[in-house]
């Protein structure tokens, strides 16, 4: 399947594309209940996408966080969800516990994670078995939800505008990318709920300007 680096689109009309769906470079996984454009993410990402709900929600990214060796998501999720999932090749664990939103908190590629500091040690045990990658607690720009403000591949990764040097370093050593900071859909400093992506291309909300395209390829080893 022939790629196209990055495209602008929505979903519907939301342009927070990273709160609705995740893609890794096996699968982009949709949700079942917007209009999605599914021809349109397979040409950016060359990859089939499969549509579900978590949680009968379609905040797939605010639920999930996943790599090429699986997916960690909310305990929450059910049961027909999560065989579908199966069905489609997709391996799923699932997080225990008080924090459902491990989109949020979780930042990972096929060589590392970063993830809060506020998961207990026995969630951060199984994101690290489930993705197959070492993990480490950490911040961007001071904050918690690590998934939310930043992007990455095996390629790079696009973090918010604020991350301290110390942070960056830490991302680089965990994710072993190189990281560049930006922001997507007109100044919004949360790249993570703007745009999904992996190895071959990206997605970013429409209102996304053209300087913030340029550092989204950048950054993303897509130029």
């Amino acid at each position: 399947m022939i790629s196209m680096p990055i495209l602008r689109l929505d979903f519907g009309n939301l342009p927070y594309l990273g709160a609705f769906a995740l893609a890794t470079d096996n699968v982009a996984i949709l949700p079942s209940q917007l209009a999605a454009h599914d021809e349109r993410v397979s040409e950016a990402l060359g990859v089939e996408p499969v549509r579900v709900s978590i949680n009968g929600s379609s905040l797939i990214g605010v639920y999930a966080a996943g790599n090429s060796n699986g997916l960690v998501v909310t305990d929450l999720i059910e049961p027909q969800e999560e065989a579908l999932l199966g069905r489609s090749g997709v391996r799923v664990v699932r997080i225990p516990g008080k924090h459902t939103a491990i989109g949020n908190l979780v930042l990972a590629n096929d060589n590392g994670a970063i993830v809060s500091p506020d998961l207990p040690d026995e969630a951060v045990r199984l994101i690290g078995e489930a993705l197959g990658v070492p993990v480490e607690r950490g911040t961007i720009a001071g904050l918690k939800t690590v998934g939310a403000a930043a992007v990455a591949t095996n390629k790079g990764a696009l973090v918010h505008p604020d991350a301290s040097d110390e942070e960056i370093k830490l991302l680089e050593s965990v994710l072993r990318v190189p990281v560049d900071v930006g922001t997507a859909c007109g100044g919004v400093e949360y790249v993570g709920v703007c745009i999904i992506a992996n190895s071959r291309g990206a997605l970013v909300g429409t209102p996304t300007t053209g300087p913030e395209l340029g550092r989204v390829e950048s950054a993303l080893g897509f130029i």
